[in-house]
């Protein structure tokens, strides 16, 4: 989320802009002192703080507590003039002095711990840092939704107690649930994958720990459930190019993108992230993309947001832009040959109720009085965002929370966790002859070497605020052993020779030698997608020759969000084991040391294929398109569909020890009734294959209520080693369905077993979920016959079959 560029580079203007708005008070107080607070206010409605302004608080009907939210937000719109309304729909909203409204910045940003991106939250001696946590894709990895949720729970308390000491505001513009489409993306460490459910089951569970109030996790009207900070799901929809160089210098960015996608593929993958998120997550704001959708820019899409968003999904919240995007649809994207007034009456009357930046703000007004738009609507989006800041405590204070302070922020608590959580996504990709784990007497003296030999901010990727500390894989090693370390490369781009050789020389004495090579955010990041999949300038011919030349075993650890073609390492007989490690956050140092001396056995999962480098030579970024085309040699993209080689596919992830499945359930069907009147629906199929009576039904026709399939899988460690696995379950549909995925994820569940123990995991699954298809024509549909349950993939994979039936249909 940076605004577009004109002659300077997005990231330039980026960091420009919030430098900008940290430099700007958004509280009551106007001192531009960098260490004094942003806001000096706890919550609004308080007597004193009224009194001190020479207001009586008595006066105004927004401050009753006894009435609704609703009605409060209703009666401070009504307090206000047009001239006054037009300034609080921008995310630096003027606030009303007249009324005591103090100014608000709503942007602040908490994707894996509270950042000071947006300057609605900012560090000073105040809170000089806050735990920083792995980024999303590292977490991701771990498959744990407790730990998505209890991430998101100990960075919401961190955020408040921010707030209680004046320097952040109480609205997060996270988390980012884009699916990975495209390997090249920059974005991915912002991500949780490729998988559109485990995608989901994240944004799912980390907007429940940020948002969640014990005792209110749910109530009759949720417009009035209490929050504990806000969350965003973001960028709605299809948004997955930032800035890519197709050969032949070919460059496309996101504000002049129109992703031309399916309405098949739309239900599928782009959207059920969102869906998710606002139905099961109840989010209280869904943030929508620069680019547009088949034409059409997302923020002015009144199908998008006013009819799925807020229609279909029966948003609770507000729907904001991202930063600047009405100024991109008028000046990149020439929508409609929309004047800045018609675009802002567009995008307003298509549902949008707040703007990132300053052109509702610019050019409202002068909409309205030209009749391009109601005063109504301003009011009602108004009225949502309001009706948020009740619910998140900003005008009567949230009594649970009141009392955190500088103690709730990077305490031993936290900082184990983020450790922990960087530990649980390490992904074990190769261990030949069991090398890994080390041991302390027979590898005490070791070489680091590589570019991220001695990361520390590296570690933290995008979107990072100050972390509490460093723990660098340097002092992680360090705990366990003696280490010699040079660089070999001075940065990731590895362009220099000269330092190579003297890495080569220690690796020759050492025990061991641990090689740290990937990618930073000069390669992948926000604006910057990447070319190939290939490891920058002379990696590869440095990993080579130190791996020749060493003595002991040789490990090598890869820090990246995206996958990287390490087929001739995963081959290599001198590289004897390989990690990757994400961007690990503050305290990734000492989790991978602990992962590779033993103290934790690793037991992540790829959350997103590893393809092989020409995998980008067969398909163009811009490139929609989930299911392979033969006729345009487009192998399809994520393992729901591509059916190439990989160098390791989706959900990989070895352990020092050994799992097996038994599957102890004894169901293996479900027997679904249509509902009166309702028909059979017809899908497509191979002319070879069993077609059964009644094909499909459309899951809207069926009652889907209830959790009517029960799945228990023992599993089994029978190696020597207590550890974590995943256990995944895939569910394949019936075979000859055209267009069909391969399989896909249905539920996911991280189990601890000690050595030569067994647990149980249990699975509760709807049918109409699980089991489900998106068809051609975009209805969500049950196929009838023969499913396929797979726990696991690989070789270690248990399959069987599952039927689904229907009863004969009811007559009208």
């Amino acid at each position: 989320m940076a605004p577009p560029c004109s002659n300077s580079s997005p990231q330039s203007i980026f960091l420009l802009l919030v430098t900008i708005f940290a430099a700007v008070s958004h509280g009551d107080n106007s001192n531009s002192n960098p260490n004094a607070p942003l806001y000096t206010y706890k919550y609004i409605c308080d007597p004193q703080r009224f009194e001190q302004l020479g207001l009586n608080m008595a006066q105004f009907g927004f401050c009753n507590k006894s009435l609704p939210y609703a009605v409060r937000a209703k009666r401070l719109v009504d307090s206000m003039t047009l001239a006054e309304k037009v300034g609080q729909t921008g995310n630096g909203a003027t606030g009303v002095q007249r009324l005591g409204i103090p100014q608000y910045n709503w942007w602040s940003e908490a994707l894996h711990g509270v950042s000071d991106v947006g300057g609605g939250s900012k560090f000073s001696n105040i809170v000089p840092g806050a735990t920083s946590f792995p980024t999303p894709i590292t977490s991701a990895a771990a498959f744990n939704e407790t730990l998505w949720k209890t991430i998101g729970e100990a960075v919401s308390t961190e955020a408040r107690a921010m707030h209680n000491l004046g320097v952040a505001g109480l609205t997060f513009w996270s988390p980012n649930i884009n699916v990975v489409r495209d390997p090249r993306w920059g974005r991915i460490l912002e991500t949780p994958g490729e998988d559109p459910f485990v995608v989901g089951r994240y944004a799912v569970n980390y907007v429940r720990g940020l948002q969640d109030v014990t005792g209110f996790e749910t109530t009759d009207d949720l417009n009035t459930r209490p929050l504990k900070v806000s969350a965003c799901c973001k960028h709605y929809a299809a948004y997955d190019v930032d800035a890519w160089y197709a050969p032949g210098n070919f460059f496309i960015d996101r504000y002049h993108y129109s992703a031309n996608v399916t309405e098949q593929d739309m239900v599928e993958t782009f959207l059920r992230p969102f869906e998710m998120c606002v139905k099961d997550g109840d989010v209280s704001s869904v943030m929508c993309s620069y680019n547009s959708v088949n034409g059409i820019p997302t923020c002015t899409d009144a199908r998008l947001l006013r009819g799925t968003v807020r229609g279909d999904w029966n948003l609770h919240g507000y729907i904001v832009a991202d930063c600047d995007s009405i100024e991109v649809i008028v000046d990149q994207q020439k929508y409609l040959a929309d004047t800045p007034e018609d675009a802002v009456a567009q995008v307003l009357k298509g549902g949008l109720d707040l703007d990132c930046m300053s052109f509702y703000q610019t050019y409202l007004e002068n909409a309205t009085r030209h009749g391009l738009v109601k005063e109504a609507d301003i009011d009602k989006a108004l009225i949502n965002n309001y009706i948020v800041l009740m619910r998140v405590g900003l005008f009567d204070g949230q009594p649970a929370y009141d009392s955190l302070n500088q103690n709730n922020i990077c305490s031993a608590e936290h900082v184990e966790l983020a450790t922990d959580a960087a530990r649980q996504g390490v992904v074990l990709l190769k261990n030949e002859n069991n090398v890994l784990p080390l041991n302390t007497t027979a590898h005490k003296n070791i070489a680091a070497v590589g570019p991220h030999a001695n990361a520390t901010h590296v570690m933290l990727g995008n979107y990072a605020g100050t972390p509490c500390s460093y723990s660098s894989p340097l002092d992680g090693l360090s705990r366990y052993a003696k280490v010699s370390y040079l660089p070999g490369c001075l940065d990731v781009a590895c362009l220099n020779l000269t330092y190579i050789f003297p890495a080569v020389r220690i690796s020759k004495t050492a025990d061991a030698t641990i090689i740290f090579a990937g990618l930073d955010l000069s390669v992948e990041a926000e604006s910057n997608d990447r070319s190939n999949l290939n490891l920058p300038g002379y990696q590869n011919l440095f990993i080579r020759q130190v791996a020749s030349a060493a003595k002991g075993p040789v490990v090598l650890v890869i820090l990246s969000a995206g996958g990287v073609n390490i087929d001739e390492f995963k081959s290599s007989s001198d590289i004897d084991a390989i990690l990757w490690v994400g961007y690990p956050g503050e305290q990734g140092g000492n989790a991978i040391a602990d992962v590779i001396y033993g103290k934790y056995n690793p037991g992540g999962r790829l959350p997103v294929t590893w393809y092989t480098a020409d995998y980008v030579m067969q398909l163009p970024m811009t490139s929609m398109q989930l299911r392979p085309n033969d006729d345009l040699g487009f192998p399809g993209r994520t393992y729901k569909f591509y059916n190439g080689s990989t160098v390791y596919p989706f959900g990989f992830g070895l352990s020092y020890t050994n799992f097996i499945y038994t599957v102890v359930s004894t169901q293996r069907s479900v027997e679904k009734e249509l509902g009166l009147g309702r028909h059979c629906h017809q899908l497509q199929y191979n002319t070879s294959a069993y077609i059964p009576p009644c094909q499909a039904a459309i899951v809207e026709d069926l009652s889907c209520d209830d959790d009517d399939v029960a799945i228990d899988v023992l599993v089994t460690n029978t190696g020597t080693v207590d550890g974590s696995h995943v256990v995944v379950l895939y569910a394949t549909a019936p075979e000859g369905i055209i267009g069909a995925p391969i399989k896909q994820v249905i539920g996911f569940q991280r189990v601890f077993v000690a050595a030569g123990k067994s647990e149980v995991a249990s699975f509760k699954l709807q049918s109409c979920r699980s089991l489900s298809i998106v068809t051609g024509s975009a209805y969500v549909a049950l196929p009838a016959g023969e499913h396929t349950i797979s726990v696991g993939d690989g070789d270690g994979a248990v399959q069987f079959p599952f039927q689904v039936y229907f009863k004969s249909q009811k007559s009208f």
